[in-house]
């Protein structure tokens, strides 16, 4: 191997580590899916329980993903995402020798505060990409949440079969190698020359801060209004469209499956593949842009379509727009921060992110009980159009590609 080989092989192995990381995350999400209404049943039967999982899990992610993004900054990226892949790891085996509903809680959180390791991922790729290659290489993340998204239902249900604890082992052992492979081969991507050296204080720990410490600078306010924004209406989508499809096309749960799955199916394609060219000749804004007018149209065909297969339609434009639009903001969000700030900027969109899924699903609620089946999907689109608008007052960054063009 060439001296000049060896870096982009070691970044291929540093980028396929990052990808295998957010793959677990979602992939340990979507394998418990199918089982932990019932394992939660051999507790209580209160479908309650079952929802407020689902928050402390968010509620842990929202609040641990700012302050890993600091500590990557100030000790590295490897050692975070390693310590975080190994605390999802354990954790999913206690989810599933839980004996006790509080055991799960406990569970559910040290994973949540663990899946607050996308930050530190997403300051490894800025690490490792030259900025024009940012986008696309961010893209990674979304197609590992599309393929994660596809696969883990699927072999959660597979596994259920040998026991209701069988998919949580699973989980927690990929999680295990995950690690190991983190420990003997992945490199550290921040030199100490380059890490932050302000220590971390108590403010640190507030969720809220790297929020505004982010909307404090001209050049990150609007980008995370249009991250916030755009963020809002897909919450609203992943929490109430089953509902949704139940209540104006009668669809069961096997048919809401399949229309998630077409949703992450297109996700991977865009974000593995059609953005990996694009960004060869396309700036990270002209593709937002692009992105978020798509996402605009489909919410609002959503919330008026007639017929299911004009419902497929309809999500293949919100997939293909947040395929572009999602990873061109990060993006964009990067290139406006330092080498040392990626990671309290990253984890500031990560928090806002976060903090969608807490907000987004009680608005999508309240409008679906007292405004109408399809509003979710149209105020959405007015989210997007807000996105839109923040987006298209920032100033416009010296174009990235054209020496590849």
């Amino acid at each position: 191997m060439s001296v000049a080989e060896a870096p982009r092989t070691s970044s291929r192995r540093a980028l396929g580590f990052i990808f295998a990381t957010v793959f677990l995350d979602l992939l340990g999400i979507g394998i418990l899916l199918p089982v932990i209404p019932f394992l939660v049943r051999r507790f209580t039967p209160s479908g309650l329980a079952v929802g407020l999982l689902a928050l402390s899990y968010s509620l842990a992610q929202f609040g641990a993903a700012p302050l890993l993004g600091r500590l990557s900054d100030r000790v590295g990226r490897r050692p975070v995402l390693v310590a975080s892949v190994l605390g999802s790891g354990i954790a999913y085996v206690a989810f599933g020798l839980a004996t006790a509903l509080w055991v799960m809680f406990a569970a559910r959180i040290v994973d949540g505060l663990s899946g607050g390791n996308i930050t530190a991922a997403q300051a490894y790729i800025a690490d490792v990409s030259a900025p024009e290659d940012r986008a696309k290489n961010f893209g990674l993340i979304g197609a590992a949440f599309g393929l994660g998204f596809i696969i883990g239902p699927a072999l959660g249900g597979v596994l259920s079969h040998i026991s209701l604890a069988a998919p949580a082992y699973a989980a927690g052992a990929m999680a295990m190698v995950t690690a190991l492979f983190g420990i003997f081969v992945l490199p550290e991507s921040l030199p100490r020359e380059r890490r932050n050296a302000t220590p971390l204080t108590l403010r640190d720990l507030n969720p809220l801060r790297p929020v505004a410490v982010a909307l404090a600078q001209p050049a990150l306010r609007l980008l995370m209004l249009a991250v916030f924004a755009q963020g809002f209406a897909g919450a609203e989508l992943r929490t109430n469209f089953a509902v949704f499809t139940a209540g104006r096309f009668h669809l069961g749960p096997s048919e809401n499956a399949l229309l998630f799955s077409f949703i992450g199916v297109m996700g991977l394609l865009v974000q593995g593949v059609l953005l990996r060219h694009l960004t060869s000749s396309h700036s990270e804004r002209s593709l937002a842009v692009t992105g978020l007018v798509i996402m605009i149209v489909g919410y609002f065909a959503v919330a008026f379509v007639p017929t299911v297969p004009l419902l497929y339609a309809a999500l293949a434009l919100i997939a293909a727009g947040g395929g572009l639009a999602t990873p061109t903001l990060t993006g964009l969000v990067s290139l406006n921060v330092g080498q040392s700030e990626q990671g309290a900027a990253l984890g500031a969109v990560q928090s806002l992110q976060s903090l969608t899924l807490i907000l987004g699903p009680v608005w999508a609620g309240a409008f679906f009980d007292h405004v109408s089946m399809g509003s979710p999907y149209w105020t959405a689109a007015l989210w997007v159009l807000l996105a839109l608008a923040a987006l298209l007052r920032t100033p416009a960054m010296p174009p990235t590609r054209m020496s590849r063009t």
